[in-house]
């Protein structure tokens, strides 16, 4: 833990001078707003299909509610048909409930204010990677996750000017017992860095743990009408939702807290192998999982998520960088504007297991699809490798760095006197350059998205300045931030609590691997 010093400024009044508080030193966008429009891929009628294929699922089949009496009583007062652990729900009944009280947009806070985000159209929020065992770098390879690499990848977010969100789990550490990880990794966002963040769901006890949390950073009663956490809810596909996600999903909501309901769909295995299959069993199960929250709590922020991946027919492993995913994705970010919802999905996806050639081209097909269909909240930004199971240093700063056009790319085409460019062209003539046109001079510093990773200069300074690739000066780049890292501001009696609560909690039961 932290016990650097910090002026204390106490309690509740420290909390509100903190929510006021702003960092003068770093003056970056919170969160993205996109202008230009979504790309679509299938009309109108193609998506009132999958619409009601998903309701006909949803009525016919349903969806099985596992070891949680609670959650199909609940669901059966709000009009489900329940028979044992599966759950039908009538023809339209999901969608209504949904769409009664959900809201379309909701702000993240921040414990720093200038950090919060907007979820919702037409914004757009970058994470990075999301729950892998292991890590890798260039000096040491590939190996299991630890607390240090956890606080190493919180801190590299935290100074990212392209990542807008800490995450959540960015690695396992695996140093640390399973039962007790969750606390660690809910202070490190807490402690080094002040953007919003996510929270433990891999047991109900610990989405209560993490509200505990929020409630000492933020204050109790800031939490009533305050969406602080946001946090992953996975379907146990196909057509299931287990005690452990509900019973999260349900802390959360109880709390008004905000949950990403998303399917985790490997195409062929966990769903149809078709794209219009995937988007509408992936719908049938976000719906089911939204419903049940607002049911719990109506208001509740909620984000219909999409994860879907193809897979190699042959070896049955998980495959990136295809065409499939992409237009799973671009249909469900449709599915969910015609509901009224923010929608998650996407991120820098790679099965390789070196920042390579591979890693390259899958993650920039992935990430291009997700800048064209109008994500909301961007998962897995920075980081990904080998199929998620590592995350990547080197990875992390070349993925930020692609992620790094995003803002240039959604903000579409500038339609203003300055963007028409007119007089510039007027003022010109036949084989005249524009290298000196005053236009040019007045916008020659923001005129082009450039790169703070690749390389333009010629092969000799190239050579002479160490002939590094890509990779290579990634590693420079990641270790030279960290060396800079800064913590941000917390009022200690915060931190004390904080540290005293944990402290307590931990020894309230016994480390277990489970």
């Amino acid at each position: 833990m932290d016990t650097s010093p910090r002026q204390r400024t106490g309690g509740r009044a420290g909390r509100v001078a903190l929510r006021a508080y702003a960092h003068a030193h770093m003056e970056r966008q919170p969160f993205l707003t996109r202008t230009l429009k979504p790309f679509e891929v299938l009309s109108e009628e193609g998506l009132s299909i999958l619409e009601a294929n998903a309701d006909t699922i949803l009525h016919e089949v349903g969806l099985e509610f596992r070891g949680d009496p609670e959650a199909r009583r609940l669901l059966k007062e709000g009009g489900a048909d329940v028979d044992g652990e599966r759950v039908r729900f009538p023809s339209g009944l999901a969608r209504s409930i949904i769409q009664e009280t959900a809201p379309r947009t909701f702000t993240q806070h921040a414990r720093n204010p200038e950090r919060s985000v907007q979820i919702g159209d037409p914004y757009t929020v970058l994470a990075p990677n999301y729950g892998s065992p292991f890590v890798h770098d260039l000096d040491r390879g590939r190996r299991y996750g630890t607390i240090e690499d956890f606080h190493n990848l919180v801190k590299l977010t935290y100074m990212s000017p392209y990542l807008h969100h800490s995450g959540g789990t960015v690695c396992e550490p695996v140093d640390v017992p399973v039962n007790k990880r969750h606390l660690d990794m809910v202070y490190a966002h807490m402690r080094y860095s002040d953007k919003p963040f996510m929270g433990s769901v891999t047991h109900p006890d610990r989405a209560r743990d993490t509200v505990e949390l929020a409630r000492i950073l933020f204050g109790a009663d800031y939490l009533e009408d305050h969406a602080v956490i946001l946090s992953l809810i996975n379907a146990n596909s196909p057509l299931v939702w287990d005690s452990t996600m509900v019973g999260a999903a349900r802390a959360y909501a109880e709390a008004n807290q905000a949950t990403l309901i998303t399917p985790f769909i490997l195409a062929g295995a966990m769903a149809p192998v078709t794209a219009a299959g995937v988007a509408a069993q992936t719908l049938a199960e976000a719906l089911a999982g939204m419903t049940f929250v607002q049911l719990v709590r109506p208001g509740a922020p909620v984000v219909l998520g999409s994860f879907a991946s193809s897979m190699s027919m042959q070896s049955g492993a998980p495959t990136f960088g295809t065409p499939e995913p992409q237009l799973v994705l671009f249909v469900l970010a449709a599915l969910a504007r015609r509901l009224g919802v923010p929608f998650r999905s996407g991120g820098n996806f790679t099965a390789s297991k070196l920042p390579d050639y591979q890693a390259a081209y899958e993650s920039a097909i992935s990430y291009m699809a997700t800048m064209q269909a109008g994500v909301n909240f961007n998962l897995h930004t920075a980081g990904w490798l080998e199929g998620g199971l590592a995350i990547g240093y080197e990875k992390f700063i070349l993925d930020e760095d692609q992620a790094s056009m995003t803002g240039a790319y959604i903000g579409g085409v500038d339609v203003t006197d300055n963007g028409y460019a007119l007089d510039a062209m007027l003022a010109g003539g036949p084989g005249q350059h524009f290298l000196g046109s005053p236009h040019t001079l007045a916008n020659f510093e923001n005129a082009f998205w450039r790169s703070e990773i690749s390389n333009n200069d010629s092969f000799e300074q190239w050579e002479i300045d160490g002939g590094l690739d890509a990779a290579q000066r990634a590693n420079v780049r990641w270790k030279r931030r960290l060396a800079e890292y800064e913590m941000p501001p917390l009022d200690e009696a915060i931190h004390d609590e904080l540290v005293e609560w944990m402290d307590r909690r931990k020894a309230s039961f016994p480390d277990s691997d489970v």
